[in-house]
């Protein structure tokens, strides 16, 4: 069983479309995405569009939270008046731009996916969240501390958890006894944080013989595929939007 994860592709058109095309020749057995589909570029509708004619289940992110009820408040945790006032910009161009139709659709989606795999006689559960199953806009970073995190997921009843939001990709087995449990941030499509500005997703794989006693039953893989980053940056500078988030897609 392979399944594809993606997320935060933030109206990055150009990074969804290399990822579409890279995934053709993975196959993957099923297809989710995390949500944030919008913000911070110029092709939320697009970006929606293709998600929504592809048919792919996708939850909910903080930001499509926000665009799709008309907010001015995306959720987002910015630390200085500056990031502050610039999102601010990127919210109020995103609610003009988005259509009736695209906003509905949003408004349309579910807080998590939760997953359950009995492939042998063991159950597996993966949970799909965008920040975490406690809050959408909550961030899960690579640092937490353990105890917190296995709170988290045993909490969630979640063998697997994967998440998106915070744009920085990693996979930590936990372990309780003689158990294991996974918590997989699967990166950014279109807005990577990690000073990589390729686009990223992951590739989860379950064997049939998974057990949560095996840690190995697992696969996790952490693809980056190129696009046109110079396009989608491009784009940035020639809109409303300030030339920062330009910057941001260069630098990753």
């Amino acid at each position: 069983m392979k399944i594809a994860l993606f997320s935060d592709i933030h109206a990055n058109l150009p990074a969804l479309e290399a990822f579409f095309a890279d995934l053709e020749s993975r196959k993957p057995d099923a297809i989710y995405c995390l949500g944030d589909l919008v913000g911070y570029n110029i092709w939320p509708n697009e970006v929606i569009d293709e998600i929504r004619k592809r048919g792919i289940p996708c939850i909910t992110g903080n930001y499509d939270f926000g665009i799709g009820r008309h907010s001015d408040d995306c959720g987002c945790a910015y630390k200085t008046d500056e990031e502050k006032a610039m999102g601010k910009i990127s919210i109020s161009y995103t609610n003009e731009i988005v259509k009736n139709e695209q906003r509905a659709y949003l408004r349309t989606l579910p807080s998590h996916i939760r997953l359950e795999y009995q492939l042998n006689n063991d159950k597996l559960n993966v949970l799909l969240v965008h920040g975490s199953p406690r809050k959408v806009n909550e961030y899960l970073f690579e640092d937490r501390d353990e105890k917190s995190m296995l709170r988290i997921m045993e909490g969630a009843d979640a063998d697997i958890l994967c998440f998106g939001h915070t744009h920085q990709p990693y996979h930590r087995v936990l372990r309780t006894g003689d158990t294991y449990r996974h918590a997989i941030n699967i990166g950014s499509v279109g807005k990577p944080k990690d000073k990589d500005p390729r686009g990223g997703y992951v590739l989860l794989q379950i064997n049939e013989n998974i057990s949560v006693k095996d840690k190995d039953s697992i696969q996790v893989e952490f693809i980056r595929f190129n696009y046109d980053i110079e396009k989608a940056a491009k784009a940035v500078e020639d809109s409303p939007l300030p030339n920062e988030y330009a910057d941001m897609l260069r630098n990753g």
